[in-house]
């Protein structure tokens, strides 16, 4: 056994005060096991590997489930090896078998709070109660200490935007890399960069209004109505100008109808009502 301080023998006795209470505050990963389990002994090294990497941000438990067979029971460990991971005091993943180090990983991964994350929480509740320029200094410090973070830079510049700062808003965004720039806060956030810009000049929405009771296929007006629309909120209305661009003029300001639609589509996310009643609206429209 490891005399490392992140990796315990459990037992009946001490799994609560070794996993349950362990796990409030950090992923406790309980590994059961038996001597005459091949897998578990090729398993073991690994994860004993993975407690000394991860420096106490995760403990590892081991359970002899032939000499714990009442806790063993108790979980309903049918083979072995079975890891089991506890967080905040309760189950939330578990994995069967001589699984590859990377699933391990990703599982831990998913319950590690990393130093950047607890400064974006503290700086979001110092937000949340106004005190926007002690929570940027926050992020920022964050961010100086984990430069490639997508989540932080989105969040700074979620933050700068609400202020008026648009173009560093654009600047942190433009910063990031590849799948950073495909996080839904990111594109929700540029496409409502985008939006804004777009309403900046327009004429008002009585005067469009007349356009339209005077040409109902005045194309620029119904482009401008719906941007009105979508700055009130209303955005199945908005929508609905959109398609009848498209059902008007395809071509007009190359598919403007379609590219609109999708800018609200990524403004609004995937679980908006709006959007997932009129991607069906576009997909029948388009076929």
């Amino acid at each position: 056994m490891s005399e490392s301080p992140y990796i315990h023998n459990v037992g009946m006795q001490n799994f609560q005060q070794l996993v349950l209470e362990k796990s409030i505050n950090k992923p406790v990963l309980v590994d059961f096991w038996a001597d005459w389990c091949q897998p578990c002994q090729t398993i073991m090294p690994m994860l004993a590997k993975l407690a000394e990497e991860y420096d106490g941000k995760f403990e590892l438990a081991k359970v002899n489930a032939d000499q714990e067979q009442e806790l063993a029971a108790h979980f309903g460990i049918k083979s072995l090896p079975t890891m089991k991971l506890f967080f905040q005091g309760q189950l939330v993943d578990e994995r069967m078998g001589a699984v590859p180090e990377s699933e391990i990983r990703a599982m831990l991964d998913k319950h590690i709070v990393s130093e950047s994350d607890k400064f974006m929480q503290a700086a979001m509740m110092a937000y949340q109660q106004g005190q926007t320029e002690q929570a940027l200094e926050m992020l920022n410090h964050a961010l100086s200490n984990d430069p490639d973070n997508a989540q932080l830079k989105v969040t700074i510049a979620q933050i700068v935007n609400a202020q008026g700062d648009t173009e560093s808003a654009l600047a942190l965004l433009d910063s990031l890399d590849e799948e950073g720039a495909k996080l839904e806060a990111a594109i929700k956030l540029r496409a409502e960069i985008n939006l804004a810009a777009q309403l900046a000049d327009l004429p008002p929405l009585t005067e469009i209004e007349q356009r339209l009771e005077a040409n109902p296929q005045d194309l620029e007006a119904l482009m401008q109505k719906s941007r009105h629309l979508t700055a009130q909120g209303d955005y199945d209305s908005a929508m609905e100008c959109l398609l009848a661009i498209m059902r008007i003029d395809r071509e007009f300001e190359e598919d403007a109808g379609r590219k609109g639609l999708l800018e609200l589509f990524d403004m609004l996310g995937g679980e908006h009502p709006s959007v997932q009643k009129y991607r069906r609206k576009l997909f029948t429209l388009l076929h």
